[in-house]
Order: structure tokens, then sequence, then C-alpha cells
């Protein structure tokens, strides 16, 4: 295995391992303690934090400037075997971590005699951490072989040093910020809506607002600051990947605009919300509302700073001809139709309250972003073969066994609003529920993941990539981005990225993996049309 790969195998094992780790193990079992275990309650989610970003930082950074000496390092170790006494240790340190953990969380006998007894505990609890660390690396990564990656990456350790230690300080400062936030929503929203609703009806002491119909309380989590955080991010990671196209420090400006606009625009969700609850809709303003609206609003200013900060020649360096070049391998055909189906559904479910019913109007719009591109997939291969059906197939039995794995699921009738709907408007939407995940769906998301985004992470140059070119790296981490988008089946989700993917692969052609994708979804529907299993849709 060269490099490239013992790294993702590396980062998989720890994100699992983290995973169990961040799930098992409550802080909030140390509160009230003193020394060393009252810092690991207030300190130790910061601090594991600051790993992440360490790791994070350092790998981009280092990257940058140690591609060029990668491949002999990578060729070194393919030709070395895997070290299997280091794993041994590994899962020896781990497995001292896990009981050390139980004493440590679950309140030890020592800890209830005398608190500074703690403190060996903690000590120990912390080397056995890390040297399961170490161990994990060293049986990826030879001592000798990191050793000279560290020094290749130059001067990355300084900017990964920065940001892990910069964050978390943000982080916690940004605790303090909750309630000032909340205060300053409440009142632009009490002045949004001040056109609007003849008396509002405001209790500043409790953030409550509203009608005599129907009120909210703003609480800290409603304030505004994860949107700013998110857009905050985003405008951060865009400008440092484009940044040849615009001018600094003039750019710098996005920044601001887009925290300003993204909490302004909270305050306008919450004020709408009131507006749909006051005219006798309290499920749609409760329920897809208050979910989606902050997504459309943070998708909707991260597009407009995306999109029309390119057309303002105060801000950005683009030339006339660096836009032609750019437009002559244009990835829209592949990304439209699922990011139509992405900005449908956010709109359904926003004016849905417990249930869907405008779900037709993912496929509609589907459907017709597909025949806009017709042309555009005239010299795409849809051919597929024997195997297509029978990877769909695999993937339909691994989904309902990993979903039954999960936990007990129950089978159901239709949900309560659908079965109230006349036969022919609950036929309808079953129509086009199942046209849906049979047509669209499928099409949709294997031209953007295995038709663009594999091939993306192989070359910028996506089209060259021929479809039959297997890299494990684009395979997995595309597959892994599907997986994500099913939610709590991301498992499920990956795996059938990769079979999707595989099939694919094997003859070269978009039909295989649209078939297989289009068989997995037609027997999810007659499972859950004809076996009751609502839970699945």
């Amino acid at each position: 295995m060269g490099l490239l790969g013992r790294v993702a195998s590396l980062a998989g094992l720890f994100v699992l391992e983290l995973i169990v780790i961040s799930t098992w193990l409550d802080t909030s079992a140390l509160d009230g303690k003193g020394g060393l275990v009252g810092a690991v309650g207030d300190f130790g989610p910061h601090i594991l934090q600051s790993l992440v970003l360490f790791a994070t930082v350092f790998l981009a950074f280092g990257y940058s400037k140690a591609k060029n000496t990668l491949s002999p390092i990578s060729d070194r170790l393919a030709a070395m075997p895997p070290a299997w006494r280091n794993l041994a240790a590994h899962c020896a340190a781990m497995g001292a971590f896990a009981f050390l953990s139980s004493l440590l969380f679950a309140g030890s006998p020592l800890l209830g005699v005398h608190l500074a007894a703690g403190s060996p505990l903690v000590l120990a609890w912390l080397v056995a951490g890390v040297c399961g660390i170490a161990t994990g690396v060293s049986f990826f990564i030879p001592p000798r072989i990191f050793c000279d990656l560290v020094g290749s990456a130059g001067s990355a350790w300084i900017y990964a040093t920065a940001a892990a230690a910069v964050i978390p300080v943000f982080v916690i400062a940004s605790e303090r910020l909750w309630k000032p936030a909340a205060t300053l929503t409440f009142a632009l929203v009490r002045f949004v809506l001040g056109p609007f609703v003849s008396s509002v009806i405001a209790i500043p002491a409790i953030k409550s607002i509203g009608t005599q119909k129907f009120a909210v309380e703003i609480a800290p989590g409603c304030s505004g600051l994860e949107g700013v955080g998110l857009i905050l991010v985003f405008s951060v990671l865009w400008l440092c990947f484009f940044r040849s196209d615009y001018r600094f420090p003039r750019a710098l400006l996005l920044i601001p605009i887009g925290v300003s606009a993204i909490f302004l625009l909270n305050a306008v969700r919450i004020a709408v919300l009131i507006l749909i609850g006051d005219a006798g809709a309290p499920a749609v303003a409760l329920g897809g509302f208050h979910s989606q609206a902050g997504w459309i609003a943070f998708n909707g200013v991260a597009l407009a700073l995306a999109s029309m900060a390119h057309q303002v020649p105060w801000l950005s360096s683009r030339r006339p001809r660096a836009v032609i070049e750019r437009l002559e391998n244009p990835p829209d055909p592949y990304l439209a139709p699922f990011l139509a189906i992405l900005a449908a559904a956010m709109v359904s479910r926003a004016v849905s309250g417990s249930f869907e019913w405008m779900y037709p109007l993912r496929f509609a719009v589907a459907a017709g972003v597909l025949l806009f591109f017709r042309r555009k997939y005239a010299s795409i291969d849809w051919r597929f073969g024997w195997a297509a059906p029978m990877v769909g197939g695999l993937v339909f039995v691994l989904w309902i066994g990993l979903d039954r794995f999960a936990g007990p699921h129950f089978k159901g009738g239709e949900p309560t609003v659908l079965a109230a709907w006349p036969a022919a408007a609950r036929m309808t939407w079953l129509v086009f529920r199942t046209l849906a995940a049979v047509i669209t769906v499928p099409i949709a998301e294997e031209l953007a993941f295995r038709g663009f985004l594999v091939r993306r992470l192989i070359s910028a140059d996506f089209e060259s990539v021929s479809l039959q070119r297997w890299s494990f790296w684009a395979v997995s981490a595309s597959s892994l981005v599907f997986g994500v988008l099913h939610g709590n089946r991301w498992i499920a989700g990956s795996i059938a990225g990769v079979l999707y993917a595989a099939v694919q692969k094997w003859r070269g052609g978009m039909g295989d993996a649209v078939v297989a994708h289009a068989v997995t979804n037609a027997l999810i529907c007659v499972w859950v049309l004809w076996g009751g299993h609502w839970s699945l849709w």
C-alpha cells in the first residue's frame, strides 16, 4: 500500500475510534471536579478539536509544500510490509485507554475518596491515549518515513499549530455571544414584523415574540450564530481556494458582507415563520420551514458570494479569457440535475409540515433540467450489462440488512396525511414519488457522483478522465460524500457508492451505474409499498 492508501486507512481507523469515543464518553460526568479531572471535563473536547484541526490543516498545507517529494516516499512505503507488532501495540494501548476511561468517566472509587487521587488516573489515561495515537501512526507509516514526511512539509506545522490554538479560543469565546446575539435577533425580528402585524406581542425577558395567534421563543440556538459560523468558514475557504481570482485585500470585504447578510436573513426567517404560523399553518412553520429556511438562506448567500463577486471588477482579477477557458469544460450538465433536486427538496420541505406533500416538485424540476441538457448527454454511453441489475439487487439486500441491524423497525401504514387524501391525489403522489426514485434520482446522482465527482478528484480537467479509470482516493471520497447525504444510513450509502462506482468502472459506461442505482431504488419502492416499511421513505 502506497502513501495515499496508508494515510486514508489511518484516517479511517482514527475516525471510527473517534466516533466510538465521542459517543461513549460524556464529559458532563466530570462536572464539578477539580484538578486534572476537572480540566479533562472542561477542556477535553476543545483539546480533541484542536488535535483534529491540527491534523487537517497540516495535511492540507503539507501536501501543497511536499507534493513533489511524495512519489518516492510512497514507493518506499509500497515496498514495506505491515508492522503487525505496532498494530498489536495500538490495540493494547486503546484497550488500556478504554479501561481507564471506564474508571475516569464512570466514577472511580479513587476519585470518591480524595480528589487528588484522580490525578494519577488522568495521567495514565492521557499516556494511554498518546500511545494509542503514536502506535496507530507507526503501524501505517514507520517512524523514519514519518519524520521524512514532516520534514518535507516545511512550515506547514506553523499554520497547523496556529489554527489549532486559535479556533478553540474562538469557540469558547463564541459561547458568550449567544445571549447578546439572541437579543439583537429579537430586536431585528420585532422590526421586520412591524409593517406586517398590527400588534406585535414581545416579551424581552424570555425572548418571546409573535402575535395573539402564534408566538415563538428565540433561544440562543436561533440567534443566527450557527449560520454566521457556516458562512464564515465558507467564505474563508472560497477565498483561499480561488485566491488568484480576486484582488486582495479588497476581496476580504466579502467576509463581513456574507456574515451580515446571513445574520439579517436569520431574523427574516424567524419573522416569516411567525407570519406563517399566524396565517393558520403552525405545522408548516414549526416543521419544514423552520428547518429548511436556514439552509436555503445559507445556500443563497454562499452562491451569491461565489457567483456575483466575479462580476465585480473592483473585486475580481479574472480576465475574460480565463472565463472562456473555464466554460470550455463545464460541469453544469453533470451537477445541475442533482442541485435542482436539492433545491426543490428544500422548497418542498419548507412549505410542508410533517408530510412532504410537494414531493412531485423534485421529479418535475429534475426532469426539466435533464431535458434541458439532453444534447449534452448524447455522447455518454448509457448501455448497461448483466452485472448492473445484480449489483442493484446486492445493494438493496445490504441496505435492508444494515437498516435492520441498526435497530428494530416496525411495519406501519401510510402516513396519516397521505392516507386521508382522496384516492386520485394519493395515487398521483405515489406515482411521482416512485418515478423520482427510479428515474430522475438515479440519473442525477450518478451524473453528479460517478460522472463528475470521481473524475474531478482525479483531475481538474475531469472530462479528459476516462469513465473506466479507477482511483482508490476518488472512489472512496466520493462514496463517503454520497453516503453522508443519506443521513443516518450513511454507512449503507457509502457502500452503495463504492459498488455503483465498481460496476460503472468495469465497463466504463454511465448506464451500468444508473441501472444499478435504479434497480436498488425500485426494489426499495416495492419493499415500502407492498411490505409497509414506510420508514425507508
